[in-house]
Order: C-alpha cells, then structure tokens, then sequence
C-alpha cells in the first residue's frame, strides 16, 4: 500500500508532521508531494527542518497566482506525479487551493482520497477555503473529522456515515509534541523585549480581510485602540499578502510591533506566552484554544463553532468599536475551558484507519 501526502501550506505541514511521523517510524511506502502554495523559507521549508520532516520527493513549485491559475497548476503536476507514482489512497488536510486540486486529481484517476480536517463549515461561500473543503469533502472516501459537529455536518450533507471517522485534531498532536522544544528554543520574548503574559498577538492574512481595504484599515484601527487601551505591545508578524496588501492601500499600522513571519516554533512560543490572541486563522483559533489562551476572530463568521461554545474565542468582525469590546470581554474570563479537539493522538487513529482500509 502506498500513501501519498500532498501538502502546500504552513498549517498543512504542521497539522500533517504527526502523520509523517508515524508512517517514517514504520517504514511504510510513501511519499510527501509539495505543491509550492507557500513558497519564502519563514513560510515553508522551515517548517521541514524544526519538525524534522523529510524533505518532499517532488515540488510543483507554482508559487503565487490567481485561484484558478495556481489550481490549474497543480491539477496538471499532482495528475503527472500520481499516474507515475499510482498511490493507493491520497492524503489532504484542510481547504486550501492545493487540498482542491489534490483531491480532484486524485479522484479523478479513481485514487482514494482521505481528507484530515474533514467536515468544516463557515458556510460563507464567498470565502475560498469553504468551496474547497466542501469540494474536497464530498470527493473523499475517508473524511477525518475532528469533533463529533463535524461529523455530523457532513452526515447532514449526505456523506455516507461508513466515510466518516472522528479522530481529533492533528494539531493537538502537533502542540503536545513540539511545545517544549519551543519553549526551550530562540527566546522571541526576550528579542522582542516582552514579557509572558503581557502582550497581544495578531495574526491577519485572510482574502476577505486584507483585499478589502476599508475591512483591512477598520481591523488596524481597532488594534491600534487595543494597543493604546490597554497599554500593552500587539506583536503582529506580517503575512506577505497582508503586506503587499498594506503598501497597496498606503496603510500604516499605528501603534503594532509588525514583525516578519515567524517559524513554527517561535509563534507556538509566542502564542502559548500571550494575553490574548486577534486573528482570522482558523488553525491559530486552534491553537490558541487548546493552549488555553483567549481568542478574538477578526471574522464575521468561523468553521471552529467548537472554540465559541466552550469560551475560548468570540467573533468580532472588522469593526474596530466591536474588536475592542470583544477584547474587553475575553479579558475578563476565565480560562477554564475543555480542548474540544482531542487528546492528541488523531495521526494515529488515521493511519491505522486508512491501513486498515488497504488491508480490508
């Protein structure tokens, strides 16, 4: 039985290392497929080395583009990869352009997919991420769904329940494996002259966010307020499509310590360490849960329900009136939460899912 791993992104490669892992330890017959979604080193390759994850057998490298030209992209160069390599089943995690085109391609050659992340729903169809998760969703025949909701979203949208399978999130395996490591590495605290427990993090990147420019300067707005409230840094490490974005608009935060991207284990450190966390993730609502940090979504709506109904996270849209009050709020509550994503053990429970399929 051979698997393949297609992976594009940042959260891709985090969410899919404990998987790796596990098929390296046993030896098993795969192989990792690149498809170049997220191209600078802070954005990818070093994400291989702090993991310690080998080195992808093949890189499409499409770079940047428009939806259509990078999907196209990587439809032809997964499709060449696939007829050569003929894998038994296909792994894809998430709802990015690089998820689709896996899936699709995979689907199409009648390969079986496996989707990690499987069942998540803003239901705002103007958002990317949610055409491709629902797309890749109903070409899989494995759907790893993280939490009992999803599952039962898809069983609504009439999966057939023998596909589904909840296994947890990859990303509680991913923070309980590397957490240490990152505290104990670099001291980005002690670089960026802050202390635990005495600033706010942001994260901004999403399309409907920083391509719109009166949401974009609203979000700044609102940060810059936060900054001047409550006296304490906000430590924003710019995503280059957010910085592109603010050159084009002629915007300049006020008030922000904008840093460049992070690696992996610098932001687990800087998440696990803040007061409180802004951003339009959803894998960084994730994680800012399951370390018991408080979050605020810069979003008017979100596929991580879970992190609302336990207390951990509240939806503040763009306006900057509503990003304080919602800061103010998450403040004051108590981090007593339950991590509704699982026990850290989910790439286990998809291996031996997706083994036990080849074997049946």
């Amino acid at each position: 039985m051979k698997i393949a791993i297609i992976l594009g992104t940042r959260p891709e490669i985090t969410k899919m290392a404990p998987l790796i892992k596990i098929y390296q330890q046993r030896r098993a017959d795969f192989f990792l497929l690149h498809t170049g979604q997220h191209y600078s080193y802070q954005m990818d390759k070093v994400f291989f080395d702090q993991l310690k994850l080998p080195r992808p057998q093949y890189n499409i490298d499409v770079g940047s583009g428009s939806h259509a030209e990078q999907t196209g992209k990587m439809l032809i160069g997964i499709e060449k990869i696939l007829l050569k390599e003929k894998p038994s089943v296909v792994l894809v995690e998430g709802d990015t352009n690089s998820v689709l085109a896996g899936a699709l391609a995979a689907a199409k050659l009648g390969i079986k997919v496996g989707h990690v992340e499987a069942g998540l729903r803003s239901y705002d169809r103007t958002m990317p991420e949610e055409l491709n998760r629902l797309l890749a969703d109903h070409l899989s025949d494995y759907l790893f769904a993280p939490t009992p909701k999803a599952k039962q979203i898809l069983l609504g949208e009439g999966v057939d329940e023998k596909k589904v399978f909840v296994t947890g999130n990859t990303i509680v395996d991913t923070i309980f494996q590397n957490l240490e490591l990152a505290k104990s590495g670099k001291d980005m605290l002690k670089d960026l002259n802050i202390e635990e427990g005495k600033y706010f993090l942001v994260t901004l990147h999403r399309q409907e966010n920083v391509d719109n420019p009166s949401r974009f300067t609203s979000i700044l707005k609102g940060l810059n307020q936060v900054a001047i409230q409550f006296k304490l840094p906000v430590i924003y490490p710019v995503h280059p499509r957010s910085r592109k974005k603010m050159n084009e608009f002629g915007l300049k935060p006020e008030n922000l310590t904008v840093i460049e991207p992070v690696d992996f284990l610098a932001f687990l450190q800087l998440e696990s360490s803040a007061k409180l966390i802004l951003t339009d993730s959803g894998g960084v609502q994730e994680e800012a849960c399951i370390l018991g940090v408080p979050c605020v979504t810069l979003r008017d709506n979100t596929e991580r329900p879970e992190t609302i109904e336990v207390g951990a996270n509240v939806l503040a849209g763009a306006s900057s009136e509503r990003i304080m009050e919602c800061v103010d709020v998450m403040l004051k509550k108590k981090k007593k939460w339950v991590n509704p994503f699982g026990d850290g053990k989910a790439a286990a429970r998809i291996v031996k899912i997706v083994t036990e399929a080849g074997n049946g």
